[in-house]
């Protein structure tokens, strides 16, 4: 077989850490394609898939969750390198294509109308009034008189008010009075209610993009002092960006590799699925993950901020009995303590053991169980499924033939089989990306977390470019395979821990606004 990569191709490869092996097998996986998910049922309350908090657990759970805190580390980890641009996605086709004509902006731009009805109580809004007068604008005037692309340009284009070039994490979300704060500083507020360390420190780590790296830096220096004295807390924050060695080959409909006007290989980068190797670098004992936009307002955080203790509280309890079992196994048990090692494995983990265990050696039986209970612990928040679009917690089985809990996008599903289908819309919970992680094993060391990620859970996505097919691959997502091979704990949530903003106008519902 011809080698498709020159001695030019291989610097190129070489010089984003990447090797020939590892591009010949990402082609591989467009030749060959990603296997689909093998749903086995929805993880529900009734099937013991997801547990069910009774207001006794809460309290115990949250106490416990504080009460540790003295000799545990904590962190918040917030995956924040999104743009903004997609929020933006309706003013972009206004601005594009509407011509002053009113019957064509009350019947095809319905979320424009209602984005002007109440500009002014966007957080926003005066800077963008401020922007417009440094042009000597009258932003009234131009209202009045139905100019509403001039005032939706003045709100996304870099050279005024950027905000649809900026990262999400930086665009003014809440409303205090006469002060704003972006997602980055909810998370700030966040972590200092739910995250703070026993000498009063908050580590939060932004993952970010290249492009976006001196805006963040600049907003935290701005910010950092003034949130360390109004909240009592010392701000750690650290910033990572993807590696380029998650980078993947973009190749074309015929699986050959796509190259720019220069001739060099086309790569894109390998989707969140690629910040394991970020979190990877996070050491701490418990490590908090939420979206950058999932954030309310201070007078809805209560109940965000109980669950988060909660969610802790029983990693913290799951994983202490875990430890104390590994530890058992290392003193030669016996075979009552590995019977009864084996059932808490079972009933409280979710760990299926082979079909060999029950006919194993006893000495076979100790690694089996060791095997599979030193490894990350992952309790992740469910909320009740309302619609949304994403992942949601089933019962699948893996290529080892074993049941495991996990995470599932909708495209890692065949949709058509008719099997698969009735299991998807069985589902009673969705995923709103509400984790806490115990990164630590029973005797104090950090997991390599690349060791626990099934690398066969991949995406393939098309896009076409003029007349090219382009084909690009995203690694197992963080949430998904990039943690198939960790303990996973499903927990339901209140519905009012997730109050993403995907669209501008999500900022205009009650849950976004001053209380």
């Amino acid at each position: 077989m011809k080698n498709p990569f020159s001695d030019k191709d291989l610097q190129q490869i070489a010089g984003l850490g990447l090797t020939e092996g590892i591009v010949q097998k990402q082609i591989e996986n467009f030749q060959r394609g990603f296997p689909k998910a093998k749903l086995l049922e929805a993880a529900t309350v009734d099937n013991g898939g997801i547990i069910r908090m009774t207001d006794k657990d809460i309290l115990r759970l949250s106490k416990l969750y504080k009460q540790s805190l003295g000799n545990r580390r904590v962190m918040k980890f917030t995956p924040a390198s999104g743009a903004a641009s997609r929020m933006f996605k309706d003013l972009y086709t206004f601005s594009s294509t509407y011509f002053g004509v009113a019957n064509n902006f009350e019947k095809e731009f319905p979320s424009v109308k209602e984005f002007l009805q109440h500009i002014r109580t966007f957080a926003f809004f005066e800077d963008l009034k401020n922007c417009m007068e440094r042009s000597s604008l009258d932003f009234g005037d131009y209202m009045d008189r139905g100019d509403f692309t001039t005032v939706i340009n003045y709100l996304l284009k870099e050279q005024y008010l950027g905000y649809g070039v900026l990262p999400k994490a930086l665009l003014k979300f809440h409303r205090y009075g006469e002060l704003s704060r972006t997602p980055l500083e909810e998370h700030i507020v966040e972590g200092a209610s739910y995250a703070r360390n026993a000498d009063g420190t908050v580590y939060l780590h932004f993952t970010v993009s290249p492009e976006h790296h001196r805006l963040f830096q600049k907003k935290i220096s701005e910010v950092k002092r003034y949130y360390e004295s109004n909240l009592g807390i010392k701000l750690k924050i650290t910033l990572s960006e993807q590696k380029h060695y998650t980078d993947t080959i973009a190749v074309d409909e015929y699986n050959e590799p796509i190259r720019d006007e220069n001739g060099q290989l086309t790569f894109r980068p390998g989707g969140h699925g690629a910040l394991i190797e970020n979190l990877n670098e996070c050491k701490s004992d418990i490590i908090f993950i939420k979206n950058i936009d999932n954030v309310v307002p201070d007078w809805m955080k209560h109940t965000t901020i109980i669950y988060k203790e909660v969610l802790a509280g029983l990693l913290i309890e799951l994983q202490s009995k875990a430890f104390e079992q590994l530890r058992l196994l290392d003193k030669n048990p016996d075979s009552r303590t590995v019977d009864k090692t084996a059932k808490y494995a079972a009933e409280k983990l979710n760990i299926t053991l082979p079909d060999s265990f029950a006919k194993a050696s006893q000495k076979e039986k100790i690694s089996m169980l060791r095997e599979k209970l030193n490894r990350p612990i992952r309790v992740c928040g469910m909320v009740k499924n309302q619609g949304e679009p994403g992942g949601g917690p089933f019962f699948t089985e893996n290529t080892r033939g074993e049941k495991t809990l996990q995470i599932v996008e909708t495209a890692q599903i065949n949709r058509k089989e008719t099997d698969q289908e009735a299991i998807l819309n069985s589902a009673t919970h969705f995923n709103p990306v509400d984790l806490v992680c115990g990164t630590k094993d029973y005797r104090g060391r950090y997991f390599d977390l690349r060791k626990y990620v099934d690398p066969s859970t991949g995406f393939i996505s098309k896009k076409t470019k003029g007349a090219v097919t382009v084909k690009s691959q995203e690694l197992p997502g963080l949430w998904n395979g990039a943690m198939a091979e960790w303990i996973t704990i499903f927990v339901e949530v209140p519905l009012a821990t997730f109050n993403p903003v995907k669209t501008v106008n999500d900022l205009l519902r009650k849950e976004h606004l001053e209380g």
